[in-house]
């Protein structure tokens, strides 16, 4: 799987974006090993959630464009306008659409679904004292806080995804979650499990300060 082009976007652009990293490029690592799996489930609907640059999804959609509608969701409207400019910088057919996470989707329609989330342990009163809008722009305008804090465990933006994720997955939807270890992986695991899922660690690497992860979360009821 092709790292897409960023070279449209700015300086500028990532003062008010996330920019590509390592994270990133792990979410792209393993999506391109599984590729095997993701050509034999044929998705019809693949969406990533908060995709900022639009890196990811831009990738899966050239690679999947046979057979997939691709979508982005973002509560950062400048987030949208890169996903956008991203894939027609590499010629992706994909749609970005500003909401928060899955609202604005029809329930149980996802077939793959991507999170990098906000996953950096801070307080919950750093990002109480941003009082993030979802409509209005200035306070994503102004930093980038809210790609990357989350708040106790790293895991606020995450426990709420979580908590949707069975109205929002297809029946043989997959959801692929990058974690920090902070986040407690194993925690997430045992409650999924606790909603009839299934997930399991697909990808792990270790960079400077961070061990990262990959959870593959399916239903109990379907094969992964």
């Amino acid at each position: 799987m092709e790292t897409p082009y960023t070279d449209h976007l700015s300086p500028e652009d990532f003062e008010h974006v996330y920019e590509p990293a390592e994270d990133s490029f792990l979410l792209l690592d393993a999506l391109e090993k599984d590729l095997e799996y993701l050509d034999r489930l044929q998705p019809r609907l693949c969406v990533e959630l908060g995709s900022g640059s639009g890196v990811i999804i831009t990738a899966l959609a050239k690679k999947l464009a046979g057979f997939s509608m691709c979508l982005a969701t973002d509560i950062n409207p400048k987030a949208c306008n890169a996903t956008r400019r991203t894939a027609t910088r590499n010629g992706a057919r994909l749609d970005s659409i500003r909401c928060s996470l899955a609202d604005a989707l029809r329930p149980r329609s996802v077939d793959v679904l991507l999170f990098n989330p906000p996953y950096v342990v801070t307080s919950d009163e750093e990002l109480q004292t941003h009082q993030f809008d979802s409509h209005s722009e200035s306070s994503t305008d102004r930093n980038l806080v809210f790609s990357w804090a989350g708040g106790q465990d790293g895991r606020r933006v995450t426990d709420i995804l979580l908590k949707q994720l069975d109205d929002i997955l297809s029946p043989r939807g997959v959801l692929y979650l990058l974690l920090l270890r902070e986040n407690k992986p194993e925690e997430i695991i045992k409650y999924l499990e606790g909603l009839q899922f299934r997930a399991v660690k697909f990808m792990e690497r270790r960079i400077p300060g961070e061990h990262l992860c990959i959870l593959k979360v399916t239903r109990c009821s379907a094969s992964s």
